[in-house]
């Protein structure tokens, strides 16, 4: 039998400190991610987990729903809801590489229940190895555990198919035509990796430069109309650039009053769309001197997207679908 698996980062069960200090252990402990610089461990458990838990479940209370939850966790459930109605007698299920539900749990309830082939979907469109290939490095881990594995594809990453830029272009208009004010300046955010990662072969800056290409042809900006930036920096070295805050505040110094930011790498809003571009990065922009800036909403849940999916998985399910 066939499965469908997406694989999504990940987020606490709670806004509180509690529920932080081991997501984040368990987050930056990931070699992929944090590539373990000398001074790392030491900084990472007599510093990073005593303060972080508190300021960064501050941030989370900011975008946590009474009702829903977690952003991450709601919208990754209603993409598998939503999916899986567009894939009928195909079992689509979905697991975290960070918290709950954890990947291995979803992958042995899978076996469990007859499924023998498995079409992987990491929730990147850009390929990095802070991202894709922690997801896949999570799912062969959970494969170690098991006494039958099943034969697997893995979808590669989709930053110039067709469907997903369709699909954001989409979001992107929609988002647009809704504005009661036309925007001064366009930005595309996406998350930062370390300069040295993309120095040592990642290549995920080429894959959102190229992402960004498409997506100004697609919506028609002019150049001088837009400007594609990286977000989310942490620690001290230097990041890919331009950062999006520096960018935000330059704008609103040359007089840009009204600013709109789409965020492209990310699938499902969470809190690096919610609260830091939607809260902090706003805070930063408007004290520089702008009006306005909107935050466009991540694909989520949106029909074009959905239907993307789906077309994604059955080109990477061929002779299987």
């Amino acid at each position: 039998m066939l499965g469908v698996l997406i694989i999504q980062l990940g987020t606490p069960d709670a806004p509180t400190p509690e529920a932080l200090r081991p997501y984040l252990k368990q987050f930056l402990g990931d070699p992929r991610v944090i590539e373990d610089p000398p001074w790392f461990w030491p900084l990472l458990f007599r510093y990073i987990l005593y303060k972080r838990p508190a300021q960064s479940a501050a941030k989370y209370a900011r975008i946590w729903d009474p009702v829903t939850g977690s952003p991450l966790l709601h919208w990754t459930k209603r993409q598998t809801e939503l999916l899986q109605a567009k894939l009928p007698g195909v079992p689509v299920r979905f697991g975290m590489q960070v918290g709950n539900p954890p990947l291995a749990n979803t992958v042995s309830e899978m076996i469990a229940a007859g499924v023998d082939r498995i079409i992987a979907f990491p929730m990147y469109p850009q390929y990095s190895a802070t991202t894709t290939a922690s997801a896949t490095d999570a799912l062969f881990k959970c494969l170690l555990e098991q006494r039958r594995v099943p034969a697997l594809r893995i979808v590669p990453p989709y930053y110039q198919h067709p469907a997903y830029l369709d699909a954001m272009t989409r979001v992107i208009t929609d988002e647009l035509a809704k504005l009661p004010w036309k925007p001064d300046h366009h930005v595309l955010s996406f998350h930062g990796i370390p300069k040295r990662y993309a120095k040592a072969g990642d290549p995920y800056a080429t894959h959102v430069k190229r992402t960004s290409s498409e997506l100004i042809r697609r919506l028609g900006w002019v150049r001088g109309n837009f400007t594609q930036t990286f977000q989310s920096l942490f620690g001290r070295e230097v990041w890919l650039k331009p950062y999006t805050d520096e960018v935000l505040q330059a704008l609103a110094r040359q007089g840009k009053k009204r600013v709109f930011v789409a965020l492209p790498g990310f699938t499902a809003d969470c809190l690096e769309t919610l609260d830091e571009i939607g809260n902090e990065s706003r805070e930063l922009f408007l004290h520089a001197g702008g009006e306005a800036l909107h935050a466009c909403p991540c694909l989520n849940d949106h029909p074009a997207w959905i239907d993307a999916m789906r077309v994604i998985i059955e080109e990477e399910g061929r002779g299987w679908i």
